[in-house]
């Protein structure tokens, strides 16, 4: 099948940790990663997940962790003998897990969606309480009626769940809640109620069982979840061996609802493919991509805080022009276009 155009904006990255002041003292922007996206006041904004951490010194390890009254930095040399620090996102200490940055939600805006900053009198999302102790991450949004559900990764040292919280103008928000417990991630709503139920897509995460799949959930209020279903599971010696998981809200065709989700290999290579779900029972998967639609290629994508990585979970949707909004290595915020007809053309029932 012809291979689907992809075309980067000349100006990626679009936002650099450079670019981002940090949220306390004492602490740099490590990263900026995978913002969600939607347009409000006639602007396209972003919520970005910012992970930030103190400066490193040589010798030491130095990682914040959020505690009632503050934030609290843990620092670890580097020999300690109960360290395990194989990977520059998770370490473990004396038997307990710990992130290397502390992630928060922060919104930018843009007329034209190129250029982005960071408005006034819009507030910050922190963790609150114990369930989001390590921080906030991957925010995805949806727009239902009137209301902005917000669902994103709440990281505590009781797992990685799901957290939501809504909003109408972007200053007010619900209280947060956990609406999936541990151990789940990369959950979307759907941007309407298919026969009166809410839909979304999530990931369970498996250790030792199973794996890491696109799962389908119905809600009858839009915060009670339940009917799961498995709904695309990772394809062995593929790019997409892994682990798969949703990217933003499918986007809704004449041909079904359109699912660009996210895929890794066995190398740790992140790229992205699509699914193809039924207008009426999305628990029917129509086709799905064979080869994926983007891979890391550009040098920002290859190298960075963990290269490799290109990875979506916020779209606009203009007639057939997709723009998608993507963190890539971990680090930068970037953007691309793509048609949304070469992407259905390129699936394989």
């Amino acid at each position: 099948m012809k291979p689907v155009t992809v075309h980067r904006f000349a100006e990626n990255p679009l936002l650099t940790p450079a670019d981002v002041k940090p949220s306390w003292p004492g602490l740099e922007v490590a990263c900026l990663l995978n913002p969600g996206v939607f347009e409000f006041d006639n602007k396209t904004w972003l919520i970005i997940r910012v992970a930030e951490r103190p400066q490193q010194q040589q010798d030491r390890i130095s990682f914040p962790i959020l505690q009632e009254g503050g934030i609290t930095i843990m620092d670890i040399l580097k020999n300690d003998p109960h360290l395990e620090a194989k990977d520059p996102r998770v370490l473990r200490y004396k038997g307990d897990d710990y992130l290397t940055t502390l992630s928060h939600l922060r919104l930018f805006c843009s007329e034209d969606g190129i250029h982005f900053r960071e408005p006034e009198g819009y507030p910050q999302l922190h963790g609150e309480g114990p369930l989001e102790a390590f921080g906030l991450e991957d925010c995805r949004v949806t727009k239902i009626d009137d209301v902005y559900y917000l669902t994103f990764t709440a990281v505590s040292p009781n797992g990685v769940g799901v957290g939501m919280r809504t909003t109408r103008d972007w200053k007010t928000f619900s209280t947060p809640s956990m609406i999936i417990p541990p151990h789940n991630k990369d959950c979307t709503l759907f941007t309407e109620k298919i026969n009166g139920k809410y839909y979304a897509l999530h990931r369970p995460s498996s250790v030792d069982l199973g794996g890491n799949y696109i799962w389908l959930a119905q809600s009858p209020d839009g915060e009670h979840w339940g009917k799961h279903q498995c709904l695309a599971r990772t394809r062995a010696a593929r790019w997409d061996s892994a682990r798969v998981g949703a990217g933003a809200a499918p986007i809704k065709t004449a041909e079904g609802w359109l699912e660009i989700y996210h895929g890794a290999n066995i190398h740790h290579q992140y790229g992205l493919g699509a699914l193809l779900l039924d207008l009426h029972d999305p628990s029917k998967v129509l086709a799905r991509s064979e080869d994926p639609i983007m891979m890391p290629e550009a040098p920002y994508e290859l190298t960075g805080f963990f290269g490799q990585v290109v990875f979506t979970n916020g779209h606009v949707v203009k007639g057939d022009e997709l723009t998608i909004y993507y963190g890539a290595a971990d680090e930068v915020v970037c953007a691309a276009r793509l048609s949304i007809a070469e992407i259905l053309s390129s699936l394989k029932s």
